[in-house]
């Protein structure tokens, strides 16, 4: 069955869903995507979502509302969906691993806010990163940049978890890379189903860690089991 690109496939939708499906690695973006300046997306932003606003039946002369519009257009383009734009990634500097650590490190527990990719509605969670060094290190705020840096887009957990992954085994020249991801998503918990108990874990294993022991090894650390 052929589908026009600009026609959204109603069947496709229904089948879709609720769920976190999602069908590559990479964030799915237009070729054309970093033509408009940033001013001019909020520029234009502001406009469309004043219009939504106006279709809601909100009163934009309001003073608490009147200013709605151009708040959302700035916080989506500068703010939670910065990490569009590679031009908003993170420069990293490698370091000689003087002490010729050859254990895992392991930087648990990283808060990061996403939004699903879905209903626009945000992803709160922990992301929990381990790495063997192959000569070279980096510094620990860059690992949370990361995260933060594939977090702030729309997302799905599956990609983000192997986002993270890919950027660090290109980085550190290693395949001996794990990233656990424990989040909350708000599209299951505050509609739907309600079900505001619930979590989602998702995770990359990749070069020793998918040894057992190893895998068990770095569980143990942050303190989830398989």
């Amino acid at each position: 069955m052929k589908i026009e690109k600009n026609t959204p496939d109603t069947s496709l939708i229904d089948l879709i869903g609720d769920e976190h499906f999602s069908s590559s690695a990479d964030t799915p973006l237009r070729a054309d995507a970093f033509d408009l300046d940033d001013d001019l997306k909020i520029e234009l932003i502001e406009k469309n979502f004043r219009e939504i606003m106006h279709v809601l039946g909100l009163d934009l002369s309001d003073d608490s509302l009147s200013g709605t519009p151009k708040r959302v257009a700035k916080m989506y383009v500068k703010e939670i969906f910065r990490g569009l734009n590679p031009a908003n990634k993170p420069k990293i500097s490698m370091f000689e691993n003087k002490y010729k650590y050859n254990q895992m490190l392991v930087e648990k527990n990283i808060t990061f806010y996403s939004n699903c990719e879905h209903h626009f509605v945000p992803i709160i969670g922990k992301a929990h990163v381990a790495y063997v060094s192959n000569g070279k290190v980096i510094g620990l705020s860059k690992i949370n940049r990361i995260v933060q840096y594939f977090s702030q887009r729309p997302q799905v957990q599956e990609r983000l978890t192997i986002q993270i992954a890919n950027e660090l085994k290109s980085i550190l020249n290693t395949e001996d890379v794990a990233v656990v991801i424990d989040a909350h998503h708000l599209c299951v918990s505050s509609r739907g189903v309600s079900d505001v108990n619930s979590s989602t874990v998702t995770a990359e294993y990749s070069g020793v860690f998918l040894n057992n022991e190893k895998r068990e090894e770095f569980l143990k650390y942050i303190s989830l089991s398989i």
